[in-house]
């Protein structure tokens, strides 16, 4: 694939085909993790690794093992299990070395494990028809795509926090309403990503 091609990939899954934004995959640690600045970011650093990380070990999997050996209904489980031990893999690394993001993070950092965005680049890599490196830009895409959602959100409860909110819709409903218009500004980048490489 052409570099063009591959551009087009990567912006499309950052912005129109956002994993969050767009097609609301992931929104456990986007709701729990986005109320301050660095455990976004941290809690986004490790799901674009663990994204990349997958599709790298998986891609592979479903091609030369399943596929040929008409496994393929062992998908889920096999990606799965893959993920689950890439995070524990991210979360013993996280234990040693970044022990202040580690424990910020706390429960959510296994949650990556069932993060459904991380099972769904993976599962649509390969129902996209991606080759290996467009599936790695493609997973980039979503996870940098996933980090920009976080981050916008943690901006935005940033302000919540410091506004008059009514008593009616203080706590999760004002979070609920947040996270509803920022998934919908989203939706004016729709043709952008076409409209560029026309």
């Amino acid at each position: 694939m052409s570099v063009t091609g591959l551009v087009s990939i990567l912006l499309a899954a950052i912005l129109t085909n956002n994993f969050v934004l767009s097609k609301f995959l992931g929104i456990c640690p986007f709701l729990g993790v986005s109320k301050k600045l660095d455990t976004a970011v941290g809690m986004s650093a490790a799901v674009i690794f663990v994204m990349l990380i997958a599709t790298a070990v998986t891609w592979p999997i479903q091609k030369f093992l399943l596929d040929p050996n008409d496994l393929g209904y062992l998908q889920t489980i096999v990606f799965i299990l893959v993920i689950a031990a890439l995070v524990q893999f991210v979360e013993i690394v996280m234990k040693k070395y970044m022990v202040g993001l580690y424990q910020a993070l706390g429960v959510y950092l296994p949650l990556i494990t069932t993060n459904c965005a991380v099972l769904g680049v993976t599962i649509l890599n390969i129902d996209e028809g991606y080759g290996f490196v467009e599936a790695l830009v493609n997973s980039l895409g979503g996870g940098l795509g996933f980090m920009l959602a976080m981050v916008l959100f943690a901006g935005v409860r940033g302000r919540i926090e410091n506004s008059d909110i009514p008593k009616s819709l203080q706590g999760l409903p004002i979070t609920l309403v947040s996270a509803a218009l920022v998934a919908v500004s989203f939706l004016g980048f729709q043709g952008l990503v076409d409209g560029l490489f026309k």
